[in-house]
């Protein structure tokens, strides 16, 4: 991990540089994905199946995309006590946050007398992408399968890479199934995402699209953006620890390993502190711990890559350290933490006290885990139900009330020499 404290000489350039949101943006994998968008605009399922045999090592045929009902019994079969536990506890929170999150329609009168509100229906057909990768993510199937059923999608089709021998783990298809997907394809990557966006023989199109991803994954949902919607373009995950000296510094190192294990290698992980006694015992802490943990290749090679111990001058430095880096995730170990945080203002998600590790997020608090990265959280919110939902405006006018909007109706039509949208409402009161 690399060092800066605000005794460096070059520390605001140091600060500069860190602060640069990495992008997610790469021409040479956007022209592959787009490649690959082509080929399945142009061949469909035939297209899906030489993907899959090229980048999954699996031979299917096209009746074999989709997984079955006996395979999802099976998986079922095979889950035992402790992961039907730990599904039910993450998804009963999961749903009770998303449930407070939906929005309601509503109505008032406007200043004619007219009745103006907001209606919010649920997408019918939403599209679900888990990751594979180096572990089954579980977890992100709860937090957005759950989503979409809370708000009322009638159609929710999951898409998730198979092994070479066509499976898909059964943790993984029972979490998927409990979480109220309707169908389930063993399809990964780029072609995942355009089978969702453009339909084939198999996959029927859906109306918005969902889930993180690899670079491909998030190329494609960029490029396919306007043909169908999408939540958002999420990365590599990220944390940032914000702490001054009342900080546990085995926790804070606990926490920066946990997020340095994915195994994609770009992970960010970052310790802001006031204190340089906290930065030397937190370091130690992370030689510590790293050994004895199993996924320590992956995570040596994120915090080489993108590890930082930063010290600052204060903690007010440190919160506009935070806002400048807007971390997916943001631990807040100070005193007041809570008051510390009304002064963050571009974190994904934010973490309070000594006791509220991401890990509770990532797996079970309710929230879901889906969350702006890269600096994105400058700009962009975390998923939310909302997010499953179509807003209308909706507009009901009496003959009075029009009588009140006439007079104005009619000088915006003259001034913009739309004649015919003055008489469309002054026709009604002839």
């Amino acid at each position: 991990m690399k060092v800066i404290r605000h005794t460096d000489k070059n520390f605001a350039e140091n600060l500069a540089g860190l602060a640069a949101a990495s992008s997610l943006f790469d021409p040479a994998i956007e022209e592959r994905a787009r490649g690959i968008i082509e080929a399945v605009r142009n061949g469909g399922d035939a297209a899906l199946l030489e993907f899959t045999a090229r980048f999954d090592g699996a031979q299917l045929t096209a009746g074999q995309l989709a997984v079955s009902q006996a395979e999802l019994l099976t998986a079922s079969l095979k889950a035992d006590d402790a992961l039907r536990a730990a599904v039910a506890a993450a998804e009963k929170n999961i749903a009770a946050f998303a449930r407070r999150s939906l929005r309601k329609n509503w109505a008032m009168k406007n200043s004619h007398g007219a009745k103006v509100g907001e209606k919010f229906d649920p997408f019918q057909r939403v599209g679900i992408y888990i990751p594979g990768g180096t572990a089954p993510l579980v977890s992100t199937a709860l937090m957005t399968i759950t989503l979409a059923r809370v708000a009322g999608c009638r159609e929710i089709a999951v898409c998730t890479p198979c092994g070479k021998d066509g499976t898909i783990n059964p943790a993984l298809l029972f979490a998927v199934r409990a979480a109220g997907a309707t169908e389930i394809y063993r399809l990964g990557g780029a072609q995942a995402i355009a089978a969702l966006a453009l339909g084939t023989a198999t996959i029927r199109p859906v109306q918005k699209v969902f889930g993180p991803g690899n670079a491909y994954v998030v190329a494609a949902k960029r490029l396919l953006f306007g043909r169908v919607a999408v939540d958002l373009l999420p990365g590599p995950s990220e944390v940032l620890v914000l702490a001054d000296d009342t900080a546990n510094p085995k926790f804070a190192a606990a926490d920066l390993l946990a997020q340095a294990e994915h195994g994609s290698g770009h992970e960010r992980v970052w310790l802001v502190t006031s204190s340089a006694k906290i930065l030397n015992a937190v370091q130690k802490e992370i030689e510590r711990q790293l050994p004895k943990l199993a996924r320590r290749e992956f995570i040596t090679r994120a915090l080489d890559n993108n590890g930082w111990l930063i010290q600052v001058k204060s903690l007010a430095d440190g919160v506009a350290l935070v806002n400048r880096l807007a971390p997916e995730h943001c631990e807040v170990m100070t005193r007041q933490a809570a008051k510390v945080s009304a002064d963050i203002l571009t974190a994904g998600a934010i973490f309070l006290g000594h006791h509220s590790p991401t890990v509770l997020g990532d797996y079970v608090a309710g929230p879901s885990h889906t969350l702006p990265t890269g600096g994105a959280g400058a700009s962009f919110a975390g998923l939310t139900v909302d997010q499953f939902q179509r807003r209308t405006s909706v507009v009901e006018y009496t003959a009075s009330a029009l009588k009140q909007a006439l007079s104005a109706v009619k000088k915006f039509a003259e001034m913009e020499g739309l004649g015919a949208h003055g008489r469309s409402a002054e026709v009604r009161l002839d």
